[in-house]
Order: structure tokens, then sequence, then C-alpha cells
């Protein structure tokens, strides 16, 4: 006799009472399903349903980090067939109905659903799932590892999970125990250049220096992390020398001798946060003195903290004076300016890709409470925060509306 198999579910809310309520008092087993997972965002919510692969997803509408619209975009791009119901508030009708655009199967209203309105959808999904045929579950070895391990990389570094730490581990004890040596962990950057650092690599001349030589772990289009045994660093370094004459914007750092995985992975963060501190400033950290770099590094590591400037001269060993002249000719800006622009810059992306309240803007950005936040953005930009988070949602949803025309 064959077995039904369990419809999975999952649910993305940023109330926690929300998810524990849905959780609680559906009775899912009723309708043949199971709650897999649940998650506070839309980011971690996308990472739950690659995971965990639902049929069907209940989430808010607005969430941080990415928001329910979005969420359903991607998860119907990836898989049609997937039931998504939307939980709006009145003030989100218009969000709702762009969801509906995109495939979604219905909305309820947070704050007046009734459970058998719920579980009326339910019970039609279970009907319509049970009709459908079963797509085949995908092989894992079919997948690209290079790719896979990728896509764990970059969850792991942008804090979505860890599962990462948990291959490498394996994988540093059988693949890549390099007879237990030490290895080098490169970054190489190849923005401005016409292909990726694998690609780059494959046209070199020398057996030795090919691909074999480590391992590859592309971080988006424009980098490359590459684990090097230390006997092989030379032939690594004259490679990237070599190509570095073919290609003048690639560039690449290195930590090591790395004697064990805690090693690495501690290694990964710090040329992690500085590849992003590069791209964020569009600068080399050779471009600037080394005193410098940390400073700037320091005040992009603890965006709530209000530094001064002896402070920070005084965490780089300079003096006020020193500092100041140094780092004027060095950023091209006062330090005063420096952090003016710093922190409206983290103000712009918080109030145009999150739904923070202006009081957690505020604390993130190091500026107190929301009501100094305020008068402070209008005095900078000439609005005020809330106006400019309604122009930019109005231009995407705008954008949004066009594209679905």
């Amino acid at each position: 006799m064959e077995t039904t198999k369990t419809i999975k579910v999952l649910i993305a809310d940023d109330e926690s009472i929300v998810r524990k309520g849905l959780r609680s008092t559906i009775p899912w087993a009723k309708y043949g399903m199971e709650v897999v997972s649940d998650a506070p965002n839309g980011r971690k919510a996308w990472d739950a349903f690659l995971e965990h692969r639902p049929q069907v997803i209940i989430t808010d509408i607005v969430m941080p980090e990415m928001d329910g619209i979005e969420l359903s975009r991607k998860v119907k791009e990836t898989a049609p067939a997937t039931k998504i119901i939307l939980l709006s508030c009145h003030r989100d009708f218009e969000y709702a109905q762009q969801g509906i655009k995109l495939g979604a199967s219905g909305y309820l209203l947070k704050t007046a659903f009734e459970d058998e309105e719920l579980e009326e959808m339910l019970e039609k999904f279970q009907s319509e799932l049970a009709a459908a045929p079963v797509p085949p579950a995908p092989v894992e070895d079919a997948v690209d590892s290079g790719e896979r391990l990728s896509t764990l990389l970059y969850a792991w570094l942008n804090g979505h999970h860890d599962k990462f730490v948990g291959e490498l581990e394996n994988r540093a004890r059988e693949a890549w125990s390099f007879q237990g040596k030490p290895v080098y962990l490169y970054v190489v950057k190849t923005a401005g250049c016409d292909a990726s650092w694998p690609e780059l690599a494959k046209q070199g001349r020398d057996e030795d220096r090919k691909l074999g030589t480590g391992v590859y772990i592309p971080y988006g289009d424009e980098r490359c992390y590459c684990i090097v045994p230390e006997s092989h660093t030379n032939a690594m370094d004259s490679l990237l020398v070599e190509k570095k004459s073919e290609a003048a914007k690639l560039q690449w750092a290195r930590r090591g001798p790395l004697k064990d995985p805690s090693q690495w992975l501690e290694a990964w963060v710090s040329l992690h946060k500085e590849a992003e501190l590069e791209k964020v400033y569009n600068v080399s950290s050779t471009d600037w003195p080394e005193a410098i770099w940390r400073a700037v590094k320091l005040l992009h590591d603890n965006p709530t903290a209000e530094w001064s400037v002896s402070d920070v001269a005084r965490q780089v060993g300079l003096s006020r004076s020193h500092f100041s002249i140094l780092f004027k000719k060095a950023v091209g800006d006062s330090f005063v300016t420096f952090q003016y622009k710093r922190k409206l810059k983290l103000a712009y992306g918080l109030l145009k890709d999150t739904n923070l309240t202006m009081q957690e803007i505020a604390e993130r950005t190091g500026l107190g409470d929301s009501k100094y936040f305020s008068k402070w953005f209008k005095r900078c930009t000439g609005m005020t925060p809330s106006s400019y988070r309604a122009q930019q949602k109005g231009d995407t949803l705008l954008t949004e509306d066009h594209s679905l025309a």
C-alpha cells in the first residue's frame, strides 16, 4: 500500500506570537501537513525554503530583510507549483494585490481571519497537491559541488545559517586534508576584469599552477576564495602575478599558514570583512596607510558607536592632530565629514531596504532616539525619513507594476 507523502509547510512572520499561534492552533495532520520550519524574516524564510522545499508557504507581507512579496516572487520563480498564502494588514492591501499577481493563492487579514478560513484553503491545497504529479527529488550528485559550496558560504558569511561550517569541517578531514599540512586562504577579487578567477586560472601555462593545486569557491561574480596548501603558495603567487599583468584590476589578499578548520574560518571572516569594506568605499587596503585603514574598519565594524577623532586616533596609535591630517589626505574628507556621509549612507539603506522602525534605525546608526534621527536626517537631506522611505517604496512598486504589466 502506497504511503501518502506529508505536505511540508513553512511559516514566515516577524511576530513570534503569530508563528507560534499558527503552529499550535491549526490541526495540520488533518490535512496531511507538517510545519517544517518558521522564520522571523524573509531572508531566513528563503533559506528555509531552499533547505526544506515546502509545498505550502504562509507569509506575512511586511517583514524585515526581505518582504513577503519578494519572497513570493523568488519562490514562484524557483517552484511555480508552491501554494502561498499572504498574511496582510488592512494597509497592505495594495501589496497583497501584487502578491496575487505573482501567483499567491490568496490572502488573509491578520487582524480578522478565522481559523476556518485558513483551514478551507489548506483543505483545497491538500486535494490539489494530491492530484498533481510529484516532481522528482533533486539528485544531490547532479548539483555542482562548487555551486553548492558557494551558496553555503554566502549564507554563512551573511549570517543566515552556518551549514558551511559543518561542510568545511567534514571536507577538511577527508578531501581537503592536504595530508595534515597547513594551508593559506586567498581571496581573489576580479571586479573590472573580463573573467572570473577560475576562468583566468585555467589559462595558466604551467600544469602545476592550474585549478588542481587548491580548492576554489566563488563568492558572487567578482570574488573567489581559494584554499591552497602551503607547498603550492609560491605557484599560486606566481600565477596571480602573471594574471595581474594581463588583467590590471586583479587584486588579492591571503591569510596563513592555517593549521585547522577553526583557523580557516577566522581567516575567512577577516578576509570577507576586508573585501566588503573595500567594496563599500571603492578602495583597496593598499590605497590607504595601515592606520587609516584600521580606523575606517573600526568605524565600519561598529556602526552604532559614536567615535570621536581622539577615540579613533588613540585606537590606531596616532596623535589627534597627526591622525586628522593623515585621514584627510588619504580619504579626501575630514573625519567629521566622513562620519556624516557614512551614517547618512547607512540610514538611506536601512530606510529603503528594511521595515525597521525609526527608533531601530536611530540605534543602528548611532544617532540615539528617533526624534533626533528624524531632525538630523531632514537637516541633511531636506526631507523626513518617512517621506524618503515612502518615495523609495513607491518607486519600487511602480517598477514592479511595470514589470507585471
